[in-house]
């Protein structure tokens, strides 16, 4: 059963991954492609600046050709992107079908299919709308090169701090329950979760290098982008992993009778 649940993870994070790599490509590339002619643009107004180049006299040899991309951008926004959004997502899937086997029939008594709805929502919002609010994406062109291992630091810290508080705050609705109906304990789960996060959040280091002068329309797109990719995949990974489980358990029930 775990082998087979694990297999349709897979597939399902597969198929997600490229559902969210046709939206990233019509709505993402875009405002990352502007950001990239920003960035192009600033470095040759730099290098004009304080680099002129050496008087036609003194240059005896050829001119000095531009560097060669190992990679064209053509072939990283089409099947680089397609290859690693595909490969996130499937990985994403396999480990999705084991958090599926850990909390079915044991956190709430609902169908294959809603139990995995449900489970990709939790998903996108703890791993990675929350973190995102206090984080977020950045375009090319945004950012310091000696600061991108403390930005990525920070960021999984917070992703991996908001799944701890997350399976905390489900452990609390479980406990009480009990005491005050499922409805009321979910309700104090959330809030305790919002409210630890919130608090957290204004506890760690603020990190914020977008420069005065780059396009808001921009960055607002890419991060809008940013967002919807992930919906996509999250979205189309707990509905088909929830109509794959829901045969899987149909076939085991027949099985048994």
């Amino acid at each position: 059963m775990m082998r087979t649940l694990l297999v349709r993870g897979m597939l399902a994070g597969l198929i997600a991954g490229v559902l969210a790599t046709l939206f990233a490509y019509f709505f993402g590339e875009p405002s990352i492609n502007a950001a990239i002619g920003i960035e192009e643009a600033g470095a040759a107004a730099h290098s004009h600046t304080h680099d002129p180049a050496p008087p036609a006299a003194h240059d005896h040899g050829a001119a000095a050709e531009p560097e060669e991309e190992l990679v064209s951008r053509d072939v990283q926004s089409t099947l680089g992107l397609l290859v690693a959004v595909g490969v996130y997502g499937t990985a994403i899937g396999g480990l999705f079908s084991l958090a599926f086997a850990f909390v079915y029939g044991r956190v709430g008594k609902l169908r294959p299919r809603l139990t995995a709805a449900a489970l990709g929502a939790f998903a996108f919002a703890v791993v990675f709308f929350v973190p995102f609010l206090k984080y977020p994406g950045n375009p090319p062109a945004v950012g310091k090169a000696e600061t991108i291992g403390e930005r990525t630091g920070l960021y999984f810290g917070f992703v991996a701090l908001s799944l701890i508080v997350a399976v905390l705050a489900v452990v609390l609705r479980g406990r009480l329950t009990a005491k005050f109906g499922a409805w009321t304990a979910g309700l104090l789960g959330i809030g305790g979760y919002v409210v630890v996060m919130a608090v957290c959040a204004w506890l760690m280091p603020i990190i914020d290098e977008v420069g005065g002068d780059f396009p808001a329309s921009t960055l607002w797109t890419f991060r809008v982008s940013s967002i919807g990719t992930q919906l996509v995949l999250w979205t189309v990974l707990g509905l088909t992993f929830g109509a794959l489980a829901e045969r899987v358990f149909a076939k085991k029930a027949v099985a048994v009778a």
